[in-house]
């Protein structure tokens, strides 16, 4: 009999020992994710959506889109355009703050570099589309499409911590309550 219950002891001890390492880890996991996987782990690509019976120039989307990278397009394509092509913006993106940089180009006759703000939400939310929306600006070779943004930070992140400690801690207590007992 006391060699049965020493082994159950051992394998009490390695179940509370291999429940307290999966609960921590889970949780330290849940606790340093935060926002979309997506933004952080994707590589920059070169993306081909130009036509062959156009002229296609290239663009750069950088920042929290799905498809950030460098863009082959038919001339004429939009700001809108430009962002569809690249999946859309990511949830952590603020649509209030699209940035457009034009660099200097002799040839197109932009003497200065331009930095051009604009906000999706006028788009979005305006009961009237207006004439002056520059989410309609064509785009010319060399733009660089920046969506501005930062990790969010959800409620459902707090939930993912407790729910994971209060498992682990409920099951060392009913553990050490049904080792008592016996």
């Amino acid at each position: 009999m006391n060699i049965l219950n020493f082994l159950r002891r051992k394998i009490y001890i390695a179940l509370i020992f291999l429940i307290v390492t999966a609960g921590f880890s889970a949780a330290q996991s849940d606790r340093t994710k935060v926002g979309n996987d997506a933004f952080s782990t994707q590589q920059g690509g070169y993306y081909n959506y130009g036509d062959k019976d156009k002229v296609n120039i290239e663009v750069n989307v950088w920042g929290y889109v799905r498809y950030p990278g460098k863009y082959l397009i038919p001339q004429g394509s939009t700001i809108t355009d430009l962002i569809s092509y690249s999946g859309g913006p990511l949830t952590d993106s603020k649509l209030e703050d699209i940035r457009l940089y034009r660099p200097k180009n002799d040839s197109m006759r932009i003497s200065n570099d331009q930095l051009i703000t604009l906000n999706y939400n006028d788009l979005v939310w305006e009961e009237r589309v207006q004439m002056k929306n520059k989410l309609n600006t064509q785009l010319i070779p060399g733009d660089i499409l920046i969506l501005t943004g930062e990790p969010r930070y959800f409620s459902r992140d707090n939930v993912n911590l407790i729910l994971a400690i209060s498992s682990v801690l409920i099951s060392l207590g009913i553990l050490v309550i049904s080792i008592v007992r016996k």
